[in-house]
């Protein structure tokens, strides 16, 4: 009996309590597949059963499962030292924070555990701005569809309602305008409480939507103009997987805040913060903090991840397989009537879909391909490791003709 067969209708969304066999709040729906060990861009379960990972981990995983180098990073960190207090000087920190200032052309960074938190330090310094100009209830504008984490400051700033369902009041202070619109934004130019832009250079979560070519370049004038904060969430598009460093370098522009995860930990946790200018000076002694972040292993493991990309040349790498990718994917299903759109930059792609097909996910997985199905289940996310062949990018591109077949009328 295949997997399909087998779980198709036993696991879905609002089920997970009636099903569920180990003691675990009931946040995620989970496909019922078991992933035991993972090697560069393959990943096998508990049966035995082999799979191509296009997701890696949703974008984290650039470097593929358990590179050597980071493997090698992790074990010796920790049998050195893993943890201390940033009540100390922490050497490992010290030398992320140069090589990471260095790439993203920041002046200074604050080391978290994760991408929302590494958003919570963004919105608290927006805060700090804010205040420092005599305005006592600032606003940040965000866009619509965004995504930028599930605490209460990053999901006040999040554009995706559904997530907010529940959870309300949420933190005053956010306005949502929509996404890749210039003129959404200037219509605030008049609003003395605006204090900062928070904005995605492309947005993930609502299914890989790129802005169009001006539009980073058109966001940092405005704030120019205004006295405003431009802050970028690179938490999925930063760390290579565009083909730069960071998404914003695209446009030949620098946020006064930026922040990132994912990648930069390649599976191990850790966030950041950076700004510069005046933005770098606004969080002084007690007014941040983080009991894990920073710590000597997670700092140890993203000094490897910044060296084995540049070293490996994983940037260019990212981008001349991006566009392979996005090639094959358009000979294989770009002119099926399913299929509205096919785009990405780097090796951030998704496919768009005319209609939501029921376990879409779980059909990717009987062909032995991770995919992700977001955007309204009408999108095919695809976030693979920079550690892709080209005979791998066919795989993907054949199986997505493959699924898709199958679910034409």
């Amino acid at each position: 009996m295949t997997l399909l067969k087998k779980f198709i209708g036993k696991f879905r969304p609002n089920s997970a309590n009636k099903h569920q066999t180990a003691p675990l709040m009931s946040t995620y729906a989970r496909i019922p597949v078991r992933f035991v060990r993972g090697e560069g861009c393959q990943l096998w379960d508990d049966k035995g059963n082999e799979y191509l990972d296009a997701l890696g981990g949703i974008a984290v995983c650039f470097l593929g499962h358990s590179h050597k180098s980071i493997s090698a990073a992790i074990s010796d960190q920790a049998q050195a030292l893993m943890h201390t207090s940033n009540l100390f000087e922490i050497p490992e920190q010290a030398k992320l924070g140069q090589r990471f200032c260095d790439i993203a052309q920041m002046d200074a960074v604050f080391f978290a555990n994760s991408g929302t938190e590494a958003n919570e330090a963004a919105i608290k310094i927006s805060r700090r701005y804010a205040h420092a100009r005599g305005i006592d209830n600032p606003i940040v504008l965000s866009a619509e569809g965004s995504f930028h984490g599930r605490s209460f400051g990053a999901l006040s700033a999040t554009g995706n309602t559904a997530i907010k369902e529940g959870f309300g009041p949420l933190l005053p202070g956010f306005e949502h305008v929509p996404y890749d619109n210039l003129d959404a934004i200037r219509e605030y130019s008049s609003n003395k409480n605006v204090v900062a832009v928070m904005i995605e250079p492309i947005q993930g979560e609502a299914g890989i939507v790129i802005p169009s070519n001006d539009y980073l370049a058109g966001l940092r004038k405005i704030c120019d103009d205004n006295n405003w904060l431009l802050i970028v969430d690179e938490i999925q598009a930063g760390m290579g997987r565009t083909g730069r460093w960071f998404a914003y370098q695209h446009a030949g522009i620098r946020p006064d805040v930026m922040t990132a995860a994912k990648a930069l930990g390649n599976g191990y946790p850790i966030g950041a913060c950076a700004a510069r200018g005046e933005a770098a000076r606004l969080l002084n002694p007690g007014a941040h903090g983080t009991t894990f972040g920073g710590n000597p292993l997670a700092c140890k493991v993203g000094l490897t991840v910044i060296d084995t990309i540049e070293n490996e040349g994983l940037l260019e790498a990212a981008s001349e397989l991006g566009e392979f990718l996005k090639a094959a994917l358009n000979q294989q299903i770009g002119d099926l009537d399913n299929v509205v759109e096919i785009r990405g930059q780097g090796l951030m792609l998704a496919v768009e879909l005319t209609t939501a097909y029921e376990n879409l996910a779980m059909q990717f997985l009987e062909l032995g391909l991770v995919v992700n199905i977001t955007g309204g289940a009408k999108v095919i996310r695809m976030l693979p490791s920079a550690l892709l062949s080209k005979d791998q990018c066919e795989q993907i591109a054949m199986t997505c003709k493959r699924v898709l077949d199958n679910n034409r009328s």
